[in-house]
């Protein structure tokens, strides 16, 4: 059982989201930790350091995603299938970007608050449109 959470390449969505779990909370530690400093260390504003924290975090979630967690793939050339992989993403830092402010400035959280909050949408969004789009094996080849 362990080989096939953790080894074995699958297509099935249960095992995938059990992986793209940890993938996301590595790049959540990258994508957090970055937000931190940026704007604590480097005097950035928050959402300045967001953006930047946030495509950190876009990266390492793309190499770790096709290594380890979808088997499928439904596009060959990498560039390309990256590029969705990014506007998926860029969705999904709007996302980030609107949840962060809205609860920072509306609702008065603490940043990291907010960011805690977003992450937990951002996830799901990430994942079901990543599967569905990019890594369906019933879709057609590019």
């Amino acid at each position: 059982m362990l080989n096939k959470l953790f080894v074995e390449k699958t297509d099935n969505t249960l095992i995938q989201l059990f992986r793209y779990t940890f993938v996301g909370g590595i790049a959540f530690v990258v994508d957090f930790s970055s937000l931190y400093l940026l704007t604590e260390f480097a005097g950035l504003h928050y959402l300045h350091s967001a953006a930047i924290a946030f495509i950190l975090g876009l990266i390492i979630n793309y190499i770790l995603s096709i290594l380890w967690v979808f088997k499928s793939r439904v596009i060959n050339k990498k560039l390309f299938e990256f590029i969705i992989f990014a506007i998926i993403g860029i969705v999904g830092l709007g996302l980030n970007e609107l949840i962060i402010w809205f609860s920072t400035e509306q609702l008065k959280l603490y940043y990291l608050h907010s960011k805690l909050i977003s992450t937990a949408i951002v996830y799901f969004w990430n994942f079901l449109a990543r599967k569905y789009i990019l890594y369906n094996k019933g879709s057609v080849n590019e």
